[in-house]
């Protein structure tokens, strides 16, 4: 038995709430159990019932046992004044406030049924399986489960537009920097990731905008801030031409532009397929908004998935359809940003940026985010395959982000009481 359980006991009424009555015979009528506190404080705050005909208004203050009052120091806690009920598993002791006076204690075992303790314990002590629901994953019913993967996508992209507004605060409500960032983050992948995020953080889009018009130069001003023109990444003393240029049109901009790569991360090329090489990703990257005008203007207006596999379709520059790292030349191909690495981009940067845009305009365009969340096929990963064994899932990009968001926030915090799958076999 946990605290938690009896926060979801009282929260939600699952005890016998006709004939409720105090440890000392006094008999209770709850009008309302009051708002859950989830920061310091009583349990649940103006809550409003009768004990004996007359009505109480104030806080409830929940336990395992009453004796818990004195262990948790309530006693010498102001914020403890206003407690008109305590609500405990067990009674072992009568709890008084500062005044001398006995606060009313519900012992509330004798009021909850068996059958659903039962299924309490099954859900919480499940320790030998991958989530505590997984023997009732399977048995949840398509409204029910829909429903939550649609909750918990929405609450996914909440905590992304939270992320967001952060960056918005720090370029001073620049969302076509904010845009460059997340996309940077995003083109260099988990490896990169994060490198890339410093890389974007390195350069004040302003800089971006004034160079872009040319093309070398742009990817000249992203290579160099990445210290990809140091011999650590090269293959050997570099000859071409092309290298040359980038090095000198980079120190031109440096001087002009005070820039400085100091803080930037470490660039990694291992483990790395030559397509998601840095160089390629980079160039594409440069290439993007080499050509696009309005990039975060002109995507808002995009709405199909179609739609973005065609505005996305960007290739490298020239160079590198000789090339995968200076200096070293390989068969020619082009080298296009595929569907599936759009994919990610709609996923991790676009469409929460979308979701973030409306809200912070006041639109709502959750219809329209479902629809193209829809379109994009499910992601594929450990967590994703072992839920795919468990039932059979519609696949697409929206469960996938709700999959990722179940396993991470509820299944491994053991937060089943707050998960409509937990209650739904708790009921069950």
């Amino acid at each position: 038995m946990r605290e938690e359980f009896l926060h979801y006991i009282w929260q939600h009424k699952k005890f016998n709430a006709l004939d409720l009555n105090t440890v000392d015979g006094k008999k209770v009528v709850i009008k309302k159990v009051g708002q859950h506190n989830h920061n310091a404080g009583p349990d649940f705050f103006n809550a409003q019932l009768y004990i004996d005909e007359q009505l109480w208004a104030g806080n409830v203050e929940i336990h395992l046992k009453s004796s818990d009052w004195y262990a948790h120091h309530h006693e010498t806690d102001i914020a403890y004044d206003n407690v008109i009920l305590h609500v405990v598993w067990e009674y072992d002791a009568d709890i008084f406030r500062k005044d001398g006076t006995t606060i009313p204690t519900l012992e509330l075992k004798n009021y909850v049924s068996k059958h659903l303790i039962s299924n309490y314990n099954d859900l919480m002590n499940s320790s030998k399986t991958w989530i505590n629901c997984e023997y009732g994953f399977q048995d949840i019913d398509d409204f029910t489960f829909n429903h939550w993967m649609e909750s918990l996508y929405i609450k996914r992209l909440e905590k992304k537009s939270t992320t967001i507004n952060e960056l918005l605060k720090s370029s001073k409500n620049d969302w076509e920097a904010v845009l460059f960032q997340m996309l940077l983050k995003n083109f260099g992948l988990k490896v990169n990731g994060e490198a890339f995020f410093s890389l974007a953080k390195s350069i004040d889009f302003s800089i971006v905008k004034k160079v872009k018009p040319n093309l070398e130069q742009l990817e000249a001003l992203l290579f160099g801030q990445a210290n990809l023109f140091e011999s650590r990444y090269l293959l050997g003393d570099i000859e071409d031409v092309y290298f040359k240029n980038q090095k000198e049109h980079y120190q031109f901009l440096k001087h002009k532009f005070k820039l400085d790569s100091f803080g930037v991360s470490p660039i990694q090329f291992f483990r790395l397929r030559p397509p998601n090489f840095p160089t390629i990703r980079l160039s594409q990257l440069a290439n993007l908004y080499h050509q696009k005008t309005h990039l975060f203007s002109e995507i808002q207006q995009l709405k199909t998935l179609d739609d973005f596999y065609s505005y996305f379709k960007i290739e490298t520059s020239t160079y590198w359809e000789t090339h995968f790292n200076y200096g070293k030349t390989v068969k020619h191909s082009k080298k296009y940003l595929t569907k599936n690495f759009i994919d990610l981009l709609l996923i991790n940067t676009i469409i929460p940026l979308k979701f973030a845009h409306a809200k912070a305009m006041g639109r709502d365009i959750e219809n329209e985010v479902f629809k193209l969340i829809s379109e994009i096929k499910i992601e594929k990963n450990s967590i994703i395959d072992k839920f795919l064994s468990l039932r059979e899932i519609q696949e697409t990009a929206l469960k996938s982000q709700a999959l990722l968001e179940l396993k991470n926030n509820y299944c491994d915090k053991n937060h089943c009481l707050q998960c409509a799958i937990g209650n739904k076999l708790l009921k069950s």
